[in-house]
């Protein structure tokens, strides 16, 4: 009888923490959409020209982020509701504001995402096909996942997605560690810290790990959640914090992939995004040897796959849902969901299709938005978290409500050091 009575508190315990497991999705479907631009290309470009110098700045981004994406989870949990249905009750021209920028980013991400996407994806396909035709490739396969399995289909393969990219990114920084590159006698390591860098900083913050109105996304994918399973509070959180770190830690290992594969290298980088991770893939094959090359090209395109995918999923579920309480419906119409994310995903490939030429212009101006709205979006998540009674486990204790206002401080000030220097110096 001892074994037995032994046996079953481990028992409990075990269940407890499959339970804990199964119930991850949200969290890690928002750091699928997160580590695409802001880490494989910010995270690495910051490695490959200031060292480590940045490391520091990632992870207090990460820190003063923090409470404004778990917002959407205490929100979510605490009333049911999304924090799209929050900012509506804090009035309309919130909620139309909110949509507006989420139309425009929706579209523009997307369109930047898939050309890149599309370009990783050559890597692997034996002949020659146009890039056009590389993003309808990629455009199908992600409509076809989410049209066929939607929330069920996205949260599997959000999970593939990130264990895969996480197992095989420390991997490379491994071998790269054993092989770092050589920089010159004569290399001196630029300071971030001058008023050159404010903008290649501005636009790592903006995008680090994400805008933060990726955490609208996160709330609804929540919810969604909810309506298949059982979640608590508890795997809620557990969820939101594996993904979250998981993200500032993998910020950490890709700006030293940069820092031990490309400082001081002399290799001028890319401007765009896609010229970049080819640059990136081509530095790896000869640094670390030929036989790296396809496992940095895996590491990329699944890396901006799957925030392709979530973020066509996110951004279509987020403006429908908005449609939803403009329009003052009760129930949200699957079908609007779905034709939103054609939408985006049309609109997307005609800006690539018919103004490619102006999409890195629009993505910098979308990374500038992201910087300059970010704030904003904090401050109205804080507002929404701290007015609302939520339960004691939810509820903003007084550390996080301190790590809050010194986070919108930090936001603020960056925000107000950035109109100086692009406009006022």
């Amino acid at each position: 009888m001892e074994n037995t009575s032994e046996e079953i508190p481990a028992q409990q315990s075990s269940s407890s923490i499959m339970q804990l497991i199964r119930s991850m999705g949200p969290g890690i479907m928002m750091a699928a959409a997160a580590v695409g631009g802001s880490h494989l290309v910010a995270s690495t470009q910051a490695g490959a020209i200031y060292g480590y110098q940045l490391a520091l700045l990632i992870l207090l981004v990460n820190l003063f982020k923090y409470p404004f994406f778990r917002a959407g989870i205490q929100y979510t949990m605490g009333t049911g509701e999304s924090l799209v249905e929050g900012y509506a009750k804090m009035g309309k021209s919130y909620l139309w504001l909110f949509v507006l920028l989420c139309v425009f980013s929706a579209i523009i991400n997307t369109a930047a995402l898939l050309l890149f996407s599309a370009s990783l994806l050559g890597y692997f396909i034996p002949f020659e096909l146009s890039a056009i035709t590389l993003c309808c490739i990629v455009l199908i396969t992600c409509l076809a996942i989410l049209f066929a399995g939607h929330y069920k289909a996205l949260d599997g393969l959000s999970k593939a997605i990130m264990a895969v990219l996480t197992v095989a990114t420390v991997i490379a920084v491994i071998i790269a560690a054993g092989k770092p590159v050589q920089p010159a006698a004569d290399f001196v390591s630029p300071s971030p810290w001058s008023l050159a860098a404010i903008g290649f900083i501005v636009v790592t913050m903006g995008w680090m790990p994400a805008p933060i109105e990726i955490s609208s996304l996160t709330s609804m994918w929540l919810k969604s959640q909810r309506r298949y399973q059982n979640v608590t509070s508890k795997s809620a959180l557990f969820d939101f914090n594996v993904g979250y770190i998981g993200t500032a830690l993998l910020a950490v290992v890709f700006l030293a992939l940069g820092a031990l594969v490309l400082h001081g290298s002399g290799v001028e980088l890319s401007k765009s995004g896609a010229g970049f991770s080819h640059q990136l893939i081509g530095l790896y094959a000869t640094t670390i040897g030929e036989w790296s090359r396809y496992l940095i090209a895996v590491i990329a395109f699944f890396c901006i796959f799957g925030s392709t995918i979530t973020v066509i999923d996110g951004y279509a579920r987020v403006i429908a849902e908005s449609q939803r309480l403009l329009r003052q419906q009760a129930e949200l119409n699957p079908k609007i969901t779905q034709n939103w994310m054609i939408a985006i995903s049309a609109l997307a490939l005609g800006i690539i299709v018919f103004w490619a030429g102006a999409l890195i212009p629009m993505l910098d101006f979308a990374m500038i938005m992201a910087f300059i709205t970010t704030p904003f979006f904090a401050l109205l998540n804080y507002i929404l978290v701290s007015r609302t009674q939520l339960p004691a486990e939810l509820a903003l204790s007084r550390s996080q409500n301190w790590l809050s206002i010194s986070g919108l401080i930090y936001l603020f000030g960056f925000l107000a050091l950035f109109v100086w220097w692009k406009w006022l110096m």
